[in-house]
């Protein structure tokens, strides 16, 4: 594959309509988007001279929604993605070009501006993620050798996220699951688009819920030392 076929998109929606969806993304290359609607259907279209593919599911949850993606994956590289982010003119080129720079790596963290009150990280250097610091990136921030992710048979967690039984947490469980899998994880400071702002299919205030879903998250994180986390973040909220 050359240029922008290398890379392809995977794109987690909601009631979408999946026709205008690459459009309105700003896609500059192929892509799977898995819609999770009440439908089960399949329908492939060209934008700008590359495959979208979209496959319509009744199924609810993002996991679910990234791992079919995954499945479907053709191409060398991949970037996971939701249907509200909109990406930069000339953002593929972005991540090919840092993976074609750094061939050590596995998967690769990019900066996405997040809306007003969702900002979570921001990355400023280049550098490794490590066990230490690999809790806070979005799914949307993850772009990988899809070799890698198939070869290792890493997946997303179907227990949580939006539409899940707890609310958050599938991808920091997605980076450790590919950090004991011995994958290699590096985070560059290059933005590659935008949150845009619309209401969180998961937060909902700080409610009963949340602090239970997040206590559950803590627990599969990391397991004896989700105490001390938790109190950290107690006191930082």
């Amino acid at each position: 594959m050359r240029g922008k076929e290398r890379l392809q998109m995977l794109v987690s929606a909601v009631e979408e309509n999946t026709l205008t969806l690459a459009d309105r993304m700003h896609l500059e290359c192929g892509a799977v988007i898995v819609n999770q609607c009440f439908e089960q259907a399949m329908s492939t279209y060209e934008h700008n001279t590359s495959q979208i593919l979209c496959l319509n599911r009744k199924e609810r949850g993002v996991g679910l929604s990234r791992n079919l993606a995954l499945e479907k994956a053709e191409s060398e590289l991949c970037l996971f993605a939701d249907e509200d982010i909109v990406y930069r003119e000339g953002y593929a080129q972005v991540v090919i070009d840092a993976f074609d720079k750094n061939e050590k790596a596995d998967l690769i963290l990019f900066n996405v501006q997040q809306s007003a009150g969702r900002q979570t990280y921001h990355i400023s250097k280049k550098g490794r993620v490590h066990w230490y610091n690999y809790g806070r990136y979005p799914a949307y921030a993850i772009a990988a050798r899809t070799k890698s992710l198939k070869t290792t048979g890493v997946k997303f967690s179907t227990l949580f996220g939006g539409g899940a039984p707890f609310s958050n947490g599938e991808d920091s469980l997605f980076l450790r699951d590919c950090l004991k899998a011995g994958l290699r994880i590096y985070r560059v400071p290059k933005e590659i688009g935008e949150e845009r702002a619309r209401e969180s299919t998961w937060f909902h205030g700080y409610t009963d819920r949340f602090f239970h879903d997040r206590g559950v998250l803590y627990h599969f994180l990391y397991g004896a030392g989700a105490f001390p986390r938790s109190v950290r973040f107690l006191l930082k909220n």
